[in-house]
């Protein structure tokens, strides 16, 4: 017999391991241990969330005819790792080795490759791309841009497709989808569940154990099966996909959740079918009850964004994350494991994330991600907090997001320039602004907003690099019409404001 081991975001019945072994007699292993648990200081909600979802599914697994060799986190003889908990059930059922599927991290891949059994690996068929096909199309592109293998994508699963063409005519609906924040929205937000007793249980351990990690383990209301997740989703298609694409980069201080999906935890930990979610997106477009652009948006996040970003991981390798191409090497501030501030944009963003360990891909990308990168923060530590703070997130897909999309620090992999704003942009897109202490409108002066003198500070810090960018010299351009006193004020006042954060003042 053979062990098959069920990592905490394989929760697939289709998984490819499953699907290989022989239910009759080989034994899953699942495993809730230390060191997955505290590679990074994980979100409580993240945990919970992973652990009673993984309960669940070997719930789900026995009732199949699985037999299940789980181990808790407070079972005594837990040896605090993946590797140890496989080598202790080889020896107690003395099984010949363990099949898998390949994890998504590379730190587990190479762990599970150094233990001293025997070990076959299977690749993850819940992706619409093989690592093969992603090389494949990568292979001799000057620059890989996630459009055009989102089209190739399109054309593989047939989704949106009207023969050989995209639907409507145009691949990309995106200039659709950047309406500013609306007045009010007619969607109440995802599905929330009550904890049965499975998630109470959890939720217990969890607070004992991990009470010192940021974020608020309670309310928790995530689904924490494959039907509660379908419910959700079913949920959201109704109510929010309409208006999903129209509203999708819009923020507001009162509502958190706006028209988005919140799909992606489940996704990611296996419990929702990427292609089964998007083919009832599509579904509600072809019905009539949602616009393409909406639709369109939606299933490029998953079968192009979310594809492209795991080719990118993979194809890159294990020192993908250590990259720093701008060397920016400053301490991530107090702000971000909510100290105060009186920047409202990143006070939001950050109090939502510690109660909800969610904030959707603009607060991400253009609050938190944004003011990192204009402020020279260290990627390394930009990356582990993302990665420790959002309960979708692993590293397969977190790290392109962070490391390439949001901080550049992979020299124009993914971007083709820095994703860098202005407080401007913030304004437009959100009500943030007009309950902030800065002011949005002031470009210098004691109550100027910090992104305002930070986006030149930037520019002027980085010339080299980017003055040539074809995508950013009209910005040069503007900062080079600027007289020589107002650049000084503007560079000191940049200066003054990162010392300060840096000096732990209340920024």
């Amino acid at each position: 017999m053979r062990l098959v081991l069920v990592l905490g975001d394989q929760l697939s019945s289709g998984l490819s391991a499953l699907l290989k072994a022989d239910k009759d007699k080989d034994v899953v292993v699942m495993a809730e241990v230390a060191d997955e648990a505290s590679y990074v200081p994980h979100h409580p909600k993240k945990i919970a969330f992973t652990f009673a979802a993984m309960r669940k599914f070997a719930q789900v697994l026995r009732a199949d005819g699985w037999t299940v060799a789980y181990t808790k986190l407070d079972d005594p003889e837990n040896s605090g790792s993946i590797t140890g908990e496989l080598i202790r059930r080889a020896a107690e059922f003395d099984a010949a080795g363990v099949v898998y599927t390949e994890p998504g991290e590379w730190r587990l891949i190479e762990a599970l490759g150094d233990m001293p059994l025997k070990t076959h690996s299977l690749p993850d068929t819940r992706f619409i791309a093989t690592h093969q096909d992603f090389d494949d199309w990568a292979e001799g592109r000057k620059q890989l841009r996630m459009e055009y293998f989102y089209r190739d994508m399109r054309r593989k699963t047939g989704l949106l497709m009207d023969g050989d063409k995209p639907e409507g005519g145009k691949w990309n609906y995106d200039h659709d989808n950047r309406k500013p924040a609306p007045d009010q929205v007619d969607f109440g937000g995802p599905m929330q569940f009550t904890p049965d007793e499975t998630v109470s249980e959890v939720l217990t351990l969890v607070g004992d154990r991990f009470a010192d990690n940021f974020g608020d383990l309670e309310p928790f209301w995530f689904a924490t099966d494959t039907g509660q997740a379908r419910q959700h989703l079913a949920h959201w298609l109704k109510g929010g996909l309409p208006k999903f694409g129209d509203f999708q980069d819009a923020m507001l201080n009162d509502n958190r959740f706006l028209y988005h999906a919140i799909v992606g935890l489940y996704i990611n930990a296996g419990l929702l079918d990427p292609l089964e979610v998007c083919q009832k997106a599509e579904d509600a477009y072809r019905e009539g009850h949602a616009p393409l652009n909406a639709v369109e948006g939606f299933i490029r996040q998953i079968i192009g964004w979310r594809e492209y970003v795991r080719g990118i991981y993979f194809r890159e390798g294990p020192d993908y994350v250590t990259r720093n191409a701008l060397g920016h090497d400053r301490k991530l501030p107090a702000m971000y494991w909510g100290g105060e501030t009186k920047m409202n944009c990143i006070a939001k963003s950050v109090g939502q994330t510690k109660q909800e360990a969610y904030a959707h891909h603009i607060q991400r990308l253009m609050v938190t991600g944004n003011f990192a990168l204009l402020a020279g923060i260290a990627p390394a530590e930009v990356h582990e907090w993302y990665l420790a703070v959002y309960a979708d997130a692993y590293e397969w897909v977190e790290a392109p997001n962070v490391i390439g999309m949001s901080q550049f620090a992979d020299n124009g992999i993914i971007a083709s320039k820095p994703y860098i704003s202005s407080g401007n942009y913030i304004h437009k897109m959100s009500d943030y602004c007009g309950s902030c202490a800065y002011r949005v409108q002031d470009k210098t002066g004691d109550n100027a907003c910090p992104f305002n003198v930070l986006y030149w500070h930037f520019l002027d810090r980085h010339r080299a690099r980017f003055e040539g960018n074809p995508r950013m010299g009209n910005m040069y351009r503007v900062w080079d019409r600027m007289d020589d006193a107002r650049k000084e004020t503007v560079l000191k006042e940049a200066g003054d404001f990162l010392d300060r954060m840096d000096a732990g003042q209340h920024v």
